[in-house]
């Protein structure tokens, strides 16, 4: 059996298993139990009442957290030339087309964010083995595929993050840094789950949002009571 720690100790001692927290007294928590010594970052963990195999079930969007995400978002536009301009004035960190395309389909996926418009999909849609498993594939409902291409950028390095449930019904998320103030924290998070609660499908029956867990990076979770946020 693995030993714990007492560093580990002190910091399980701080949370009551047996209780679900306001997600107030969760963010506030969570700074608590974060000992690691780089500012990681703050994630949840939401499990949903649905079919992720069936297309109606999907959940899937974006949102733009109101105080970011303290991360620096690297982004590829792939574009035609008359936009490369636009892109680079929003501060994208790499503009192109064939290029990347052949770079990707050599297996360089070293980006967060892909933003690319309608008329290159074609080209864009044949790496979708390399770019769906990353979750880096552009898609319309996100936003990542636009004519808007300066603004698509400027959005996401503000802090706008893309999320989709995954295949065991879970929806898995940052939503801050640990140096975050408690108050940022909270906000950014009730911003995603309220985002997540309006996309609710109409065809999903029973208990929604069955649980919910706020953690940072090498930290315990910490249980939310989803009557504190759910509209």
């Amino acid at each position: 059996m693995a030993r714990v720690s007492k560093k580990r100790k002190e910091v399980l001692a701080k949370i009551d298993k047996t209780k679900s927290y306001s997600l107030a007294e969760a963010s506030s928590l969570v700074k608590e139990i974060s000992n690691a010594k780089f500012d990681g970052s703050i994630d949840l963990a939401v499990r949903l009442g649905v079919d992720p195999r069936k297309a109606n079930q999907m959940v899937r969007g974006s949102v733009a957290l109101p105080h970011g995400t303290g991360k620096d978002v690297r982004v590829l536009v792939l574009c035609t030339p008359d936009k490369e301009a636009e892109a680079k004035a929003a501060g994208a960190d790499h503009v192109g087309l064939d290029d990347y395309i052949n770079q990707i389909k050599n297996g360089w996926t070293d980006i967060d964010v892909i933003i690319t418009m309608p008329s290159v999909m074609g080209k864009v849609g044949a790496l979708g083995r390399v770019l769906g498993p990353r979750g880096l594939m552009p898609n319309p409902k996100t936003g990542t595929v636009t004519m808007e291409i300066g603004k698509a950028v400027t959005e996401v390095k503000a802090g706008k993050i893309d999320f989709r449930v995954d295949k065991f019904g879970i929806v898995h998320s940052s939503v801050a840094k640990v140096s975050f103030d408690s108050k940022k924290i909270e906000e950014n998070a009730n911003e995603l789950l309220q985002t997540i609660v309006k996309l609710k499908p109409s065809s999903a029956k029973g208990a929604y949002i069955k649980s919910v867990y706020m953690s940072s990076t090498m930290s315990p979770s910490i249980s939310i009571d989803t009557k504190s946020f759910v509209i």
